[in-house]
């Protein structure tokens, strides 16, 4: 099977995670006998210096061309000065309408090895692993493969929209008798997210709300640069970290790149259907980090301070080893 994925890696940091996440995309192609067709367009201040416009209709006809689109990260100190409409962020609002992208997915998950990393006590945060969705019916499938549990979080005691939003929700409720649904205003869920986040598994939720909370979910996870998400449509599809550009740690090799490895995870998953490649990367992730391997912005006294590169080849390292253990325990049955 050949997939075609176009990259746009964009600004800061953005060319560095996208390659590390690129070469982890490699990896499992080897493994599971696929190829990828890469194709690299510029977005954001990149494309407005060369373009003179953050996003070109080119790019979008790669992007309507592909079976995925992975973004890294646009913007920087540089282009703030710039009318609202050619700054880099511009392009992410037209890609998306462009793509005609639904629905956003921000999984907020702890990794063990990751509990010192927050500010909140560990044995808060043991065993957190919710996901935030900002759509209706996909987000009732996806409680059907996790716990079946969806917390529709809203403002319905003083907005309309909210009161609209919870009426929907209920109604569409009804088509998943299996499904447990509760209601909860976002106030209340912004601070039960830092008080006891294991109490959540699916997280249904408006675009307002759901920026919010999951920037908040950043607290949990230790760094933003654990954040991986997702944004679908009908055809078309984008994967991308929720971290911005960091133009300050640019191309000095300290970017954490996990987050655009476990977004690629969620390619997998979501665009191809390959859970089990899927899970195999988030694995790699979870020994990487069990091994004590740190960038900057998660290292902690005790581990290993890596580069960019180096926790890329270790994630690479332990998915090839896992696979083959793996393969090799099916086979001797």
């Amino acid at each position: 099977m050949n997939l075609k994925i176009t990259l746009l890696p964009g600004d800061g940091i953005g060319p560095e995670v996208v390659n590390a996440a690129v070469d982890v995309m490699k990896a499992v192609a080897e493994k599971f006998n696929l190829t990828f067709s890469f194709n690299e367009q510029l977005i954001g201040g990149c494309s407005y210096e060369k373009n003179g416009v953050p996003l070109t209709e080119e790019v979008l006809s790669a992007c309507y061309d592909s079976d995925a689109v992975l973004l890294g990260a646009v913007g920087g100190h540089q282009w703030e000065s710039l009318p609202h409409n050619l700054k880099p962020e511009a392009a992410l609002l037209k890609l998306r309408k462009a793509l005609g992208l639904y629905t956003n997915i921000r999984p907020a998950k702890v990794y063990s090895a990751l509990l010192s990393s927050s500010s909140l006590k560990p044995e808060i945060l043991k065993g957190t692993d919710l996901v935030i969705f900002r759509e209706l019916t996909g987000a009732f499938e996806v409680a059907r493969t996790r716990s079946k549990r969806v917390t529709s979080v809203d403002k319905a005691n003083v907005l309309d929209c909210s009161q609209f939003w919870r009426k929907v929700v209920h109604e569409v409720h009804k088509d998943y008798p299996d499904i447990t649904l509760s209601d909860m205003y976002v106030d209340n869920a912004a601070m039960q997210i830092v008080r006891d986040p294991k109490q959540f598994d699916v997280i249904l939720t408006q675009n307002l709300f759901g920026d919010i909370l999951s920037d908040i979910a950043a607290m949990i996870t230790g760094s933003l640069g654990m954040l991986p998400s997702a944004s679908l449509g009908s055809k078309y599809a984008l994967y991308e970290p929720i971290h911005g550009s960091a133009p300050d740690i640019a191309g000095q090799g300290k970017a954490n790149p996990l987050a655009t490895i476990s977004s690629v995870a969620m390619m997998f998953a979501y665009s191809f259907r390959m859970n089990k490649a899927a899970e195999l990367i988030e694995a790699a992730i979870d020994k990487t980090l069990n091994m004590g391997f740190r960038t900057a912005d998660i290292f902690s006294p005790n581990c290993t301070l890596v580069s960019t590169s180096r926790i890329k080849d270790a994630v690479i390292e332990n998915f090839n080893q896992i696979f083959d253990e793996q393969a090799l325990g099916v086979s001797a049955l």
